[in-house]
């Protein structure tokens, strides 16, 4: 699946936070973030308007203990598709 956004994921210990270059958003659940990230698409006019981003998000496996990062990382990788 080719994504329109790549961006990083990690989970601060309260909410699961996206970074891409200037842009930061946070949830505190994933459907939370994912509705954060829309909006805050739609509000920046990053993309054009009611049109649908296909985001990845990857996992920060540097914000894990060593020993815990080689269980399953895949896991914690997402695609989401937002409708603007």
């Amino acid at each position: 699946m080719k994504a329109d956004l790549e961006v990083r994921l990690i989970h601060d210990g309260r909410h699961w936070v996206i970074c891409y270059r200037t842009l930061q958003v946070r949830g505190q659940t994933l459907p939370e973030l994912d509705q954060n990230l829309a909006k805050c698409l739609r509000e920046r006019g990053d993309f054009p308007a009611a049109s649908q981003v296909t985001v990845f998000m990857g996992f920060d496996f540097e914000t894990l203990p060593t020993w815990l990062r080689q269980y399953a990382y895949h896991y914690f990788n997402r695609y989401v598709l937002l409708r603007l």
